[in-house]
């Protein structure tokens, strides 16, 4: 069984969903494969296992602090690439961003030194079923545009200005994904 509620944000209306143990969704309002790793309709209870850890942590962030990814139990539904690539994105530090190919580089290496495509690891950020808690808002195009985000690129701006991000050397991009 799988339950949802709702969160309301600075970025708008979140949804949140649990599978009775930890929490398996994130999404905002409007966000790109919102609910897609779901496997089963949701049921709304407020108070299902994971949602009040997940509110401490949202209000925490919200209101400027730096809360530990740690605090939440996190169960993001997907293949073992993306998952292991969301695992990386929980390591990117606060007010810090990375690149695709960056992220691509790190995969590769903890696969034995396969090589992985950046596109590759562009698909499976796209797809991150807990936004911002798994921050891949803080993954940019090499070039400094801040391209790819599902909740779109105002959101993605927002978040990363909130954290602290120096934004000097980023820009949006005039075309391209999730604009």
């Amino acid at each position: 069984m799988y339950y949802s509620t709702e969160y309301e944000s600075p970025v708008g209306t979140l949804t949140l969903a649990s599978d009775g143990k930890a929490v398996c969704g994130l999404w905002l309002d409007g966000q790109k494969y919102h609910g897609a790793t779901i496997p089963a309709a949701m049921e709304r209870d407020d108070d299902a296992p994971g949602f009040g850890e997940l509110r401490r942590w949202l209000d925490a962030y919200f209101a400027g602090e730096r809360p530990a990814i740690a605090d939440v139990p996190l169960a993001p539904i997907g293949s073992e690439f993306q998952r292991l690539v969301w695992r990386l994105l929980t390591e990117i530090p606060y007010g810090e961003v990375t690149t695709y190919g960056a992220l691509a580089d790190q995969v590769a290496r903890e696969r034995g030194g396969r090589r992985t495509a950046p596109l590759a690891v562009g698909g499976a950020v796209g797809h991150n079923p807990i936004s911002i808690i798994i921050p891949c808002h803080r993954v940019v195009g090499s070039d400094g545009s801040l391209t790819g985000y599902a909740g779109g690129l105002a959101r993605k701006t927002w978040l990363l200005e909130h954290e602290g991000v120096d934004m000097a050397g980023l820009y949006v991009p005039k075309k391209g994904t999730a604009l």
